[in-house]
């Protein structure tokens, strides 16, 4: 047993035990964030588009195809920025999580399919039968 190599080893779990809680904060800080977005951009598409164009306009038609307008493109931005989130998020939970706790790197070297590789390797076995 060697206390110096076992305080350092603790050391380096300390630290990353630390820096793991900070990126996990940093991360839902980031999902709050496009919420508190979403939200803004909602709000000022709907002064831009309904209040300013389709009430002071006095037709409901008008009033209507701004609403209708509105409702299209906050739910299009509301799909567009929670379809990010998401991708990122699991994008961060599959290289930070996933791969800082249980990868290994060890294992096959990965080789693509080939027919030719495969007609070679079949050459070279017929001919060593032969």
């Amino acid at each position: 047993f060697d206390f110096g190599e076992e305080m350092v080893h603790q050391m380096i779990h300390t630290i990353e035990y630390v820096l793991g809680c900070i990126s996990n904060t940093a991360s839902y800080l980031r999902l709050w964030a496009l919420s508190l977005a979403h939200a803004q951009l909602s709000e000022v598409f709907w002064e831009k588009a309904v209040v300013e164009i389709g009430v002071e306009s006095a037709s409901p038609v008008m009033l209507f195809v701004t609403s209708s307008a509105w409702a299209c493109f906050t739910v299009g931005v509301l799909m567009g920025m929670e379809s990010l989130s998401a991708f990122l998020h699991a994008l961060r939970l599959h290289w930070v999580e996933y791969m800082g706790k249980f990868y290994s790197g060890t294992g096959v070297k990965f080789q693509p399919f080939s027919f030719a590789d495969m007609a070679a390797a079949s050459a070279v076995t017929q001919d060593s039968d032969d």
